[in-house]
């Protein structure tokens, strides 16, 4: 390896691990911030979770990068355990109405246990991911998602229910 090869390796390997660092560094304040579980992961950059409400995270879920979630008082967010959020995910407990721009629509979303929601997913407020849910990507969830239930589409809609034991 050339001597610039090196040099070249050298600066890129301080600059991934002082990126890593203030990564760590800002989800350690949305720790401080909001009751994340002490084993969930933030699984890359870019991930912001904001808001003046309750965010409340189960044990062993994740988030994928670019993802954000909005919880804004007086309204909750709650993901529960072993959950999986595929990347470039939306979760909004406050959203304009698009029938009347100066209205805002708040709710509490709740999402279940064991629920896996694929990339490029938007869920609105006042939603409910029932257990064991399944999000398809790319969809938009306008409307509670049942126990077990598969959904995908703009709006999601069912696709088919998992047997459940």
């Amino acid at each position: 390896m050339s001597l610039r090869d090196r040099a070249v390796h050298l600066i890129g390997s301080c600059f991934n691990r002082l990126h890593r660092a203030g990564l760590r560094h800002t989800y350690d304040g949305f720790r401080a911030t909001y009751d994340i579980a002490p084993d969930f992961r933030f699984n890359g950059p870019g991930i912001l979770l904001y808001g003046n409400g309750a965010l409340r995270i189960g044990a062993r879920s994740y988030i994928g990068e670019w993802s954000t979630v909005l919880a804004q008082a007086p309204a909750t967010v709650t993901i529960g355990t072993d959950c999986q959020i595929g990347h470039n995910v939306r979760i909004y407990s406050a959203s304009a109405s698009a029938e009347d721009l100066g209205e805002q629509i708040l709710g509490d979303v709740r999402i279940g246990d064991r629920v896996w929601i694929g990339v490029n997913v938007f869920i609105g407020p006042g939603r409910t991911i029932g257990d064991d849910a399944v999000i398809g990507a790319n969809s938009v969830v306008t409307s509670d998602v049942g126990v077990g239930a598969i959904v995908g589409g703009v709006p999601a809609r069912l696709i088919r229910q998992k047997p459940l034991p």
